[in-house]
């Protein structure tokens, strides 16, 4: 995708090429040693090199080519000169020596160039020989081998006496003492509610009361009681129902003015998932985004988060199990609210930034009244608030199986059941679990009519479409969920298809019996659910959009290393976040130079500026104007580009006047 020169870097190296000759030429005509010209000319020679970067790379001469081209040619003019007035005096040319300079420039890039594509190629063998084809989906099991398994589940306590009062922040809950790692502290395991434990349990989260005590937080806290798929990388961490902490990562180096805060909600299906999954690790968080903190943090899932208890005996004084890890969520972001500036993050510049689950909720308390004023900005990749529609029967039906699994009748017996039980009860019903909900009370029964209706005013979006994103639900949670999962998927979208437009059921099904000429008749029903869930995605930008706010569109065309194992959530994640270690774990590999390009212009999007790239502001990129919808900034391992994107979302095109119009 990055070249290896643009026409500024040839011409740069030209310009240096003429000033490391001059560096040794001059000297040596002033009578000086050749190794005292040597020393000169890497002297002078470097000098102006980074002169030349430095004027023709600038903003200001970047942001027009009449600029770029007058700065080029007073350098050279500049250059050429002194070459000139020492030639007409001694008689002399010194063109060989620029020559030898601009080969000094331009041999080290190519060489370098090479030896990183090497580098490139024996990561994707190493992934391949681990991985195969991919058809076993992700695998974890050796992570015991490269984390210490103690330290990861080790938990803070609470301090008694003194402590490290650089590394203690104070908020409203208690003072807080995290742990410094190069350049960077990092908290980990603040709780932000009460644990929704005891007579807590399947309640409403409740705010902790403000606090003096001083605690730990070097060691993440528990993750959610969830279901232990194979390709999930949190099995080795422990589970609890007292799951409601948050992580921070902030500059070591203190300062007056406030940093805008970027909150991550993971990942994981609303069933798996969590703050302590490797690929959320903030480890390059505070190189890439050294003026911004990151916030992570983890809310109940499966029976514990989303279930409806309104048939069952008692059920009426659990009114909220229904959408609980929503619930969770908006406490966390007030914590953070209330709380964020004791670590230097400016509460009025929240970004909400999340993927698959965590996309879908941003999407729905976008539309929540609880919500409103939490966050002012997000960044949604893979999710839409028509994802959590027609789920309400599914979680009712899932509390009538939690009975019979747990040989329960009533909600006071359910409330008595160790968390072992109801875990392994967990485990055998994770093809039955739910998602949230528009029950109309925390969730409008309409999202997007809400949009419309200004409900996610004053909040910017960036919209994130995956292209290959099936196969990497697949490669988490097995082939048995995920077939039964496409199969209740498409089930729903027939049935809404068959409700908005009836002659267009029979298209997808022309489209599924074509396709099985190439394919299985399964894997082409995958291909209509994974092209809906692009246009829902499509879409859900449109309303907000229509509804008044600002929104820029992402489609995600990266390949995949190994096809099964597929290219989105985790891929984009790495790249926005520079985790290139833990992208590997799951059978990939980051690519640097796409890596830079959105970090960049997710940081002008934090910050607020124009998504606008300038000419080599990044090298070896172009200059381009992220235009916002229904322009798409598509990325491809070969290209950025800007362009409409709708009718690339699917072959079905009788699809797109339901979704997409």
């Amino acid at each position: 995708m990055k070249k290896l020169f643009t026409v500024d870097n040839f011409i740069v190296a030209g310009i240096s090429g003429i000033a490391y000759g001059l560096g040794f030429k001059i000297p040596q005509i002033l009578g000086y040693e050749e190794w005292q010209c040597g020393i000169i000319c890497m002297v002078v020679g470097f000098a102006l090199d980074k002169l030349a970067n430095t004027i023709v790379f600038s903003k200001t001469v970047q942001s027009s080519k009449t600029n770029r081209v007058l700065a080029v040619i007073g350098y050279i003019l500049f250059c050429a000169s002194i070459e000139y007035a020492f030639a007409e005096i001694k008689d002399i040319s010194i063109d060989d020596y620029a020559m030898e300079g601009y080969a000094y420039l331009v041999v080290p890039t190519i060489l370098g160039f090479a030896f990183s594509m090497a580098v490139r190629w024996y990561r994707v063998r190493k992934i391949r020989e681990r991985y195969g084809d991919g058809s076993g989906g992700f695998m974890f099991d050796n992570l015991h081998e490269k984390v210490d398994l103690d330290e990861l589940n080790s938990q803070n306590q609470q301090i008694h006496g003194a402590f490290d009062t650089d590394c203690a922040v104070k908020t409203k809950t208690g003072f807080f003492v995290g742990e410094k790692i190069k350049d960077a502290l990092f908290f980990c395991g603040i709780p932000y509610a009460k644990p929704p434990v005891g007579k807590l349990r399947w309640k409403a989260p409740e705010p902790l009361p403000e606090s003096e005590d001083v605690f730990e937080a070097k060691y993440l806290g528990a993750s959610a009681i969830q279901v232990d798929y194979d390709g999930s990388p949190l099995k080795l961490h422990r589970q609890s129902e007292d799951c409601l902490y948050l992580n921070i990562c902030v500059g070591a180096q203190k300062t007056d003015k406030k940093k805008p805060v970027i909150v991550i909600f993971h990942h994981g299906d609303f069933s798996y998932g969590g703050a302590a999954d490797p690929i959320l690790f903030g480890g390059q968080f505070n190189k890439i985004y050294p003026d911004a903190i990151c916030v992570t943090f983890n809310y109940r899932l499966g029976i514990f988060g989303f279930i409806d208890f309104s048939e069952v005996p008692g059920g009426e004084n659990y009114p909220d199990a229904l959408n609980l890890g929503l619930l969770d969520q908006i406490a966390a972001l007030r914590w953070i609210r209330e709380n964020i500036s004791s670590f230097g993050g400016d509460p009025e510049k929240i970004t909400v930034m999340g993927f698959e689950a965590g996309a879908l909720s941003i999407s729905l308390l976008a539309a929540c009244e609880q919500a409103k004023g939490l966050f002012k900005k997000a960044f949604v990749f893979h999710g839409s608030p028509m994802a959590a529609y027609g789920t309400p029967e599914v979680s009712r039906e899932l509390a009538k199986k939690l009975l019979q699994e747990t040989s329960t009748t009533t909600m006071a017996e359910l409330s008595r059941l160790p968390m072992e039980r109801l875990k392994k009860a967990s485990q055998k019903l994770a093809l039955n679990l739910s998602a949230p909900t528009r029950d109309g009370k925390l969730i409008p029964v309409d999202a997007y009519a809400a949009y419309l209706n200004g409900a996610a005013a004053g909040v910017e979006f960036l919209i994130g479409i995956a292209a290959n994103e099936m196969q990497i639900f697949e490669a988490a949670v097995g082939s048995q969920k995920y077939e039964n999962s496409i199969t209740r998927e498409l089930d729903y979208i027939l049935n809404y298809i068959d409700a908005n437009n009836p002659a267009a059921v029979q298209d997808v099904k022309n489209y599924i019996a074509a396709r099985m000429a190439a394919t299985s008749e399964f894997e082409a029903k995958a291909e209509v659910v994974e092209q809906v869930y692009a246009l829902s995605t499509y879409q859900c930008a449109k309303r907000l959009a229509d509804g008044g706010n600002r929104v820029h569109l992402l489609c995600w065309g990266v390949k995949p290393v190994i096809e099964k194992l597929g290219s989105g959530t985790v891929d984009v994640l790495a790249a926005f976040l520079g985790n290139s270690e833990a992208v590997q774990i799951y059978g990939s590999i980051l690519n640097k130079d796409i890596a830079e390009t959105l970090q960049t212009l997710f940081w002008k999007f934090v910050s607020g500026k124009e998504l606008r790239l300038y000419n080599n502001e990044i090298k070896g990129v172009g200059d381009f104007d992220w235009k916002k919808f229904p322009q798409a900034l598509i990325v491809s391992e070969k290209e950025i580009k800007c362009k409409p994107i709708v009718d690339e979302l699917t072959e079905v095109k009788a699809l797109i006047k339901i979704f997409a119009e």
